[in-house]
């Protein structure tokens, strides 16, 4: 029997949502982080919690940013996070947010002589950054023209610690964390205010990201998203 082309979409919708949702992340604490054999984290959690009320099956995996990344761009049914909402990222993907807010600042060694005053001093410096990852579209942007790029943020943590670049951009509220462990860093400049989001292959149903996104509102109006934060060790965050 031959089904009428426009009932097509109608049944292949199910077997879109039967395949599940591939979730793919970095290790980047205290928002996604391996404890053994579980991940855990702001993010995850918050993913755990999305996922399982909207029923939509799902898997995360962490691996390289920029893996992550174009994977959710080029593979079907699989969604990208913690990633930032930006213009040049609008119109590649479907979003589902926010999983928080937050600024990006720029991050030296404590005790180098490295003292910007504002951007154009923090130009002459030696940047670095991980590959794929925002901040060096955000570097570019800002004409930052010294830039090393590193395959992960350990990578990139490692060369500031050693001297081999000056300065790193990296999210405050990571920011935060590593001077509560005790690392011998500074912040010297906000570099931008940022949404982290939820990053969709075009090819997800809109009926899983409407229903991801009802799931994210809940999470933000009954003070889940609260709790969570506040199980981490993070300030409140900004709906």
């Amino acid at each position: 029997m031959r089904l009428p082309f426009f009932l097509l979409p109608l049944l292949l919708a199910p077997l879109a949502h039967a395949e599940g949702i591939r979730l793919v992340t970095e290790e980047y604490p205290p928002f996604s982080f391996r404890d053994g054999v579980t991940y855990k984290g702001v993010s995850i959690d918050q993913i755990e919690f999305i996922m399982k009320r909207a029923g939509i099956p799902h898997s995360i995996e962490m691996m390289p940013w920029a893996r992550a990344l174009a994977l959710a761009q080029t593979e079907p049914q699989t969604c990208v996070f913690t990633t930032v909402h930006n213009e040049d990222r609008d119109k590649h993907f479907k979003w589902v947010e926010p999983l928080l807010e937050g600024r990006t600042v720029l991050m030296k060694k404590a005790g180098s002589n490295t003292k910007p005053a504002n951007l154009e001093q923090a130009r002459r410096y030696q940047l670095g950054t991980q590959r794929g990852d925002f901040t060096a579209d955000l570097l570019t942007n800002l004409k930052f023209e010294k830039v090393d790029l590193a395959s992960d943020f350990n990578l990139t943590f490692k060369k500031l610690m050693l001297g081999r670049i000056d300065l790193m951009p990296i999210s405050e509220k990571y920011y935060d964390k590593l001077k509560r462990e005790g690392a011998e860093v500074e912040s010297v400049l906000v570099l931008a205010t940022h949404t982290y989001s939820i990053a969709c292959n075009l090819g997800v149903a809109d009926a899983d990201i409407a229903n991801m996104q009802a799931q994210l509102n809940t999470l933000l109006t009954d003070g889940t998203q609260e709790a969570i934060f506040h199980k981490y060790g993070l300030d409140q965050p900004t709906n």
